[in-house]
């Protein structure tokens, strides 16, 4: 194990280096700090046509921050496409303690009582580092990105970093940008004052993005 507090990840975070694990039985965790960095311009995010109904036909209960625990152990979990993932029970518990501090959030996405879909990340200001997302049903983590972005542009956030970027983020509209045009965006976007209101309805914020 090692000695990295919740305050010291925040810090991290802020110089744009953040922790994983090689595994998730191996309890020793490394910085990664990338040559070129995954963003999710807001203002130029892409939803396709059919997720657009997808997301109209509210088949999903979005929630936030109510299974924090939950979505961060279903990220962990090792699937038929994901045999391995780098969420061990450190960052388990680091993470954990983020959100018990405010700093982490969670997107879910429920159906019939059940947890079938979501994502978490950090919140600095006004940047959201995304760590990771599941599905337990088609679309589910799509809907849960939709809901993020939506809430995001409503409360003055101007970056959402990916980190790395796959296929599925590329779909989106994610880019991969150099270390240096990383960082000048990560030092606007902490000092930017921002809101992440795990409060009331968001639908209408999410309609707001769909008709864009």
């Amino acid at each position: 194990m090692t000695e990295l507090k919740p305050e010291l990840l925040l810090q991290a975070y802020a110089i744009g280096v953040f922790p994983m694990a090689e595994s998730r039985d191996d309890p020793r965790l490394f910085f990664v700090d990338p040559d070129k960095r995954g963003v999710l311009p807001l203002n130029e995010f892409h939803i396709s046509r059919s997720l657009r109904k997808t997301v109209r036909k509210r088949h999903f209960e979005v929630r936030y921050d109510t299974a924090f625990a939950g979505v961060i152990q279903a990220c962990a979990e090792k699937t038929g496409d994901r045999p391995d993932t780098w969420i061990n029970p450190e960052i388990e518990a680091l993470y954990m303690a983020l959100y018990e501090r405010g700093h982490c959030h969670s997107v879910e996405c429920w159906r019939d009582g059940r947890l079938v879909g979501g994502l978490y990340g950090v919140v600095l200001g006004g940047a959201f580092f995304g760590e990771s997302m599941f599905s337990r049903e088609t679309d589910a983590s799509k809907v849960a990105l939709v809901h993020l972005v939506a809430r995001m542009r409503a409360g003055g956030f101007t970056l959402l970093d990916t980190q790395f970027i796959t296929d599925h983020l590329v779909q989106f509209g994610a880019q991969e940008i150099p270390r240096d045009d990383y960082r000048a965006l990560l030092s606007q976007a902490i000092s930017t004052p921002a809101r992440f209101d795990c409060e009331g309805d968001d639908w209408g914020f999410v309609e707001a993005l769909l008709a864009r």
